[in-house]
């Protein structure tokens, strides 16, 4: 019988953040600099079918909106939770749900944004001159990076991320 042999090793690094990234601008603008300075020094790269792809590109992302019903007591009597693909759409179903009359009323309460339990999460593959895809996961509170084999591409994502005051 034939063995499996390892090829190659992947590798996978977490920063945790003390602070979470207050709100979904200033998330949106760290995702804008990578993909607009690349940081990480990454290449373009041409596709087998003659497609040319950008060194960083947003490779997935989900954007969790929370809204609370609050009534009279001030006891919450219903939440609503939104997962959006994008953050358009993040705030267009947040402003919905926080305008819905019938739904304040089905719930028994007034709509209230619960922001500080929000989630965002921002995937970006990115092409190394080398010749490596790695990603670099973004939410509120950590910065992965994932399958990696050098250990440079660790070394300058930690160091451009040490820069970065939010990132800390």
């Amino acid at each position: 019988m034939a063995d499996f042999v390892q090829k190659t090793v992947n590798k996978t690094a977490l920063r945790e953040i003390a602070l979470p990234i207050a709100d979904v601008e200033t998330f949106d603008s760290l995702i804008e600099m990578v993909l607009d300075d690349n940081p990480f020094g990454c290449v373009d790269y041409t596709t087998r079918d003659g497609q040319t792809v950008e060194g960083v590109v947003r490779n997935r992302e989900h954007y969790t909106a929370k809204v609370n019903f609050i009534n009279d007591d001030g006891k919450r009597v219903g939440t609503v939770s939104l997962q959006s693909p994008s953050i358009a759409a993040f705030n267009a179903n947040a402003a919905a749900v926080m305008g819905n009359a019938a739904l304040a009323t089905a719930m028994g309460g007034e709509a209230v944004r619960d922001e500080p339990h929000e989630t965002y999460y921002a995937q970006l593959k990115c092409h190394d001159p080398a010749g490596e895809d790695y990603y670099v996961t973004f939410t509120r509170k950590t910065v992965r990076i994932s399958s990696y084999q050098d250990d440079a591409i660790r070394d300058r994502v930690e160091s451009w991320a040490d820069g970065i005051a939010s990132l800390e």
